[in-house]
């Protein structure tokens, strides 16, 4: 078909056909020009209204606002699109020299959607964008993920820890707050989705509309990448010839390949157990008689002992904790255990510590969860010598995992009689907790010695409000804290300060640990025999980028022939492991603590 356009036309002329010049674009894709969406003009078009500057100077204004507003948007959907194809997943790297890098994607997307027709580049140019936005949403979700836990965020099992995330915001800012970020957060994912997409169609429709130059562009570019790339020129110690999205793919891909396949092999691990077999008689028989308690305090970890900021206060009341206790008659050793997780997923550090499997992701948690693997805390009710208790007051609802601990009697919030206020996510203080379990658990007479694995809450994140501890004869059913917690530090005050949040978080630890110690000096007899350790580190902000996953881990008891059995251990005199003293990884503690006292291993049948 031929092709016209129309010339300015002079006075007395008449309208005739031309051929369009070399400075005006041809039609794209064998269609009629004004068939093709309009792109930003050349910068010497004229409007047919005579031009900018011709006989209607307000017209000729209007078009010089409207071509450069096109211009404008043309040049924030490019920067939109470029931004997403080099968005980092970790913090560190969300640096500026990040973004001065010539992606490959770009070149082949211009490539591709160059030699199209006009529909089928229209459909790649939209869902391509649409994928683009997504990926980006996964790249942030990576760097939260990196930042607050220490690892990557997986595609496959991580979705369902939003929901916990989103019950965190609302115990630390209130409902309305946790309400109006979440919708927040949902129209900007869906808002950056399609303003990418629409950006690919925006930048896929100038490219067809010049298209000879847009070729030769992406040719230059091509050359300029395949340069850079041989030769490995860099920018502040970046490469130049950038292929960031492709390598995220390939490394999302891995990932989710590796998780299918880590399923089956781990259902098969969990079934090889070393004392799913050991008769009962023959669990524990150096146990036999003691008290027991399993204690987990939440996100302890070996920063609160190193960092400058919070170790000063940790360490004091260890050194204080450990005299009490010695005063008391007691006597501790401490060492090191590497935890399966950081910065939160305690549930994960609590069932690797008793299940002596590496549990370190959602996947294998409710993979063993469902098994009959042998828990530590099992073997004390399969031996038929102890009641088993559990003291979780985190726990708000309906809690399966009660018959893989092995635990006959479950005490979750609500049952511990508390009717004071909630500080942040902790629904009650630590001491409060302790002392209900003594008063509804371990101050009662029994026939049985008792196994109680007790998980305290009160140093969770956000560390604020803190409640402060109080004369244990007045604590009543709890209701003293309510002015303590109006007057304690607001988590607003403390979440976005890096420093603050390591000055509480170490009060928080301070806290956990003397309301622990205080209740064993209270209510500690001689057959009392306590394990307590942390669970993970805290969040990146406070333990540190490039901090371990290690928690320290203490066991405190009156009878010497009780800590003579870790002697092979070379564990630390006192609460405090030296820092050189034995690292562990959590897993396999069950397997040793089991051993040092008595247990004979009796493998299991696959």
């Amino acid at each position: 078909m031929p092709v016209f356009t129309r010339t300015r036309q002079l006075p007395g002329t008449k309208d005739e056909p031309t051929a369009p010049t070399n400075d005006e674009p041809a039609a794209a894709d064998g269609e009629d020009a004004p068939q093709e969406p309009q792109g930003p003009p050349a910068p010497d078009d004229e409007s047919s209204t005579g031009g900018a500057g011709g006989n209607n100077p307000a017209e000729g204004e209007a078009e010089a606002w409207r071509r450069h507003l096109r211009w404008t948007v043309t040049a924030l959907a490019a920067v939109l699109v470029y931004v997403c194809l080099q968005m980092p997943n970790t913090l560190g790297n969300l640096r500026l020299r990040e973004f001065v890098r010539l992606p490959a994607e770009a070149i082949i997307g211009a490539a591709v959607l160059l030699i199209l027709p006009r529909r089928p580049r229209l459909i790649v140019a939209a869902f391509s964008g649409a994928a683009l936005g997504a990926l980006t949403v996964v790249n942030v979700l990576d760097l939260g993920y990196n930042e607050y836990l220490g690892r990557h965020f997986n595609i496959v099992l991580d979705w369902g820890l939003l929901d916990d995330a989103h019950s965190y915001l609302e115990d630390s800012l209130g409902g309305g707050t946790t309400l109006l970020l979440t919708i927040g957060v949902v129209v900007l994912v869906v808002l950056l989705i399609v303003l990418v997409a629409l950006a690919m169609v925006l930048l896929s429709n100038l490219l067809a509309r010049y298209k000879p130059r847009a070729s030769k562009g992406a040719l230059v570019a091509g050359t300029v990448w395949i340069t850079c790339s041989a030769f490995g020129l860099e920018v502040a110690g970046v490469p130049i010839a950038a292929d960031h999205t492709a390598g995220v793919l390939k490394v999302q891909a891995h990932r989710v390949k590796d998780t299918l396949r880590d399923e089956a092999a781990f259902a098969k691990e969990a079934r090889a157990d070393s004392f799913g077999a050991t008769p009962p008689d023959q669990l524990l028989p150096d146990l036999r008689g003691k008290d027991v308690i399993f204690t987990f305090i939440e996100s302890y970890g070996r920063s609160a002992l190193t960092d400058p900021v919070i170790a000063p206060g940790v360490e004091k009341t260890l050194d204080t904790s450990t005299k009490a206790l010695t005063d008391a008659g007691f006597h501790a050793k401490s060492g090191w255990l590497t935890s399966a997780t950081f910065g939160g997923s305690s549930w994960l550090g609590h069932s690797t510590t008793m299940s002596g499997l590496w549990i370190d992701n959602q996947q294998r948690y409710r993979t063993v969860m469902s098994s009959d693997h042998l828990s530590l805390t099992k073997a004390f009710q399969k031996t038929g010598a102890w009641d088993t208790v559990g003291v979780m007051p985190g726990v708000q609802k309906g809690w399966p995992e009660q018959e893989f601990y092995g635990l006959d009697k479950v005490y979750n919030a609500f049952q511990l009689g508390y009717q004071g206020p909630k500080f942040s996510w902790s629904t009650m203080p630590d001491q409060y907790a302790l002392e209900a379990f003594q008063r509804q658990v371990h101050g009662k007479k029994r026939d049985k010695p008792l196994m109680s694995e007790i998980i305290l809450t009160s140093s969770h994140q956000p560390w604020a409000p803190l409640p402060k501890m109080v004369d244990w004869d007045d604590l009543g059913d709890g209701s003293l804290f309510g002015p303590i917690q109006k007057a304690a530090t607001k988590p607003a005050d403390i979440i976005a300060d890096s420093t603050r949040s390591k000055q509480e978080y170490g009060r928080s630890v301070e806290y956990s640990v003397t309301s622990l110690t205080q209740w064993l000096e209270r209510y500690g007899t001689d057959d009392t025999v306590l394990v307590f350790l942390g669970d993970h580190q805290p969040i990146a902000r406070v333990s540190g980028t490039d901090a371990s996953r290690d928690v320290p881990i203490s066991i405190v008891a009156k009878d010497p022939k009780v800590l003579g059995k870790t002697t092979s251990w070379n564990w630390t005199d006192g609460l405090q492991p030296a820092p050189n003293a034995p690292v562990w990884k959590m897993s396999a503690f069950r397997d040793r603590f089991l051993t040092a006292y008595g247990s004979t291993p009796h493998p299991s049948k696959e």
